[in-house]
C-alpha cells in the first residue's frame, strides 16, 4: 500500500522547469528511497505548486518523515519560486494538505496497464469536508467508478483549496469526462457537490477539464 502526502504552496508562474531541475538533480544524486520515499509528482495550477510524495510505508509508523537527505538545500534553492499558501503558515508541516476521503475498489481492476493519475483542483466551502466525503462515498458504492474506469480516489483540503487525486485505467481523462456526462450518476454527484465545491478560478472555468493540474515533474525509485 502506498502512502501519500500532498504539499500545496504558491509558485511563481513560469518557474516550473527551474523547480523541476532542482528536484531532478537531488533525486538523481541522493537516494530518497532510503528514507522511504518511492515517488514524487510535481504539478502546477493557476499559481499553485502541488507536490505529491509517495512512500512505501506510513511515516507515522516508520518515523521517516523527511523527503530527501538534502531537504534544506532544496528548500533554499526553490525559495524564490515556491512560497507558503496557508494564511497561518508557521512551519513546513503547515503546507501539507489534509486527506479527508479515500476509496479503492474491493476488486482489483481487470484492465491491464499502469493507472493514470489526474489531480483536480477547486475551492471548497470551509468545513464541508465531511459532507463532500459522504457524497463521494455514496457515489463510489455504486456503478459509476467502474463505468468510467476509476481505480482510486483521494480527497484533500488545505485552507480553501480542494484537491481530488484520481487514478484510473483506460482512455484519457477527457474521454472519461465525456463518457461520464452521459451517466445520470455523474450529473447527480456534480449537482450534489455544487453547494460545496466551486471552480478555483471562475473566470477561466468552462468544463471539468479546466480544473486539471499540469504535471511538470515525475520521479520514481527504481530499486
Amino acid at each position: 500500500m502506498t502512502f501519500r502526502n500532498v504539499i500545496v504552496c504558491r509558485m511563481v508562474p513560469g518557474s516550473e522547469q527551474t523547480v523541476a531541475d532542482v528536484f531532478g538533480y537531488y533525486d538523481r544524486t541522493t537516494r530518497p528511497q532510503d528514507l522511504g520515499v518511492v515517488g514524487r509528482t510535481l504539478l502546477s495550477f493557476h499559481g499553485l505548486y502541488i507536490h505529491l510524495i509517495e512512500r512505501n510505508a506510513d511515516p507515522r509508523v516508520t518515523g521517516q518523515t523527511r523527503g530527501l537527505p538534502a531537504f534544506q538545500q532544496i528548500a533554499e534553492q526553490i525559495a524564490p519560486y515556491v512560497t507558503p499558501y496557508p494564511r497561518d503558515w508557521r512551519n513546513p508541516s503547515d503546507s501539507v494538505a489534509k486527506e479527508f476521503y479515500s476509496w479503492t475498489p474491493a476488486e482489483p481492476p481487470s484492465a491491464a496497464g499502469e493507472p493514470s493519475r489526474t489531480v483536480i483542483v477547486a475551492r471548497i466551502k470551509p468545513g464541508a469536508e465531511p459532507t463532500v466525503a459522504q457524497i463521494f462515498a455514496e457515489s463510489d458504492a455504486g456503478p459509476l467508478p467502474a463505468i468510467i474506469g476509476v481505480t482510486g480516489r483521494w480527497l484533500y483540503s488545505i485552507d480553501d483549496v480542494y484537491l481530488h487525486v484520481l487514478e484510473r485505467v483506460g482512455e484519457a481523462f477527457d474521454g472519461a469526462v465525456r463518457q461520464g456526462h452521459d451517466q445520470p450518476a455523474f450529473a447527480k454527484i456534480m449537482d450534489d457537490l455544487s453547494p460545496y465545491i466551486s471552480p478555483f478560478d471562475p473566470d477561466t472555468w468552462g468544463s471539468p477539464l479546466d480544473a486539471v493540474a499540469t504535471e511538470f515533474y515525475r520521479w520514481r525509485a527504481q530499486d
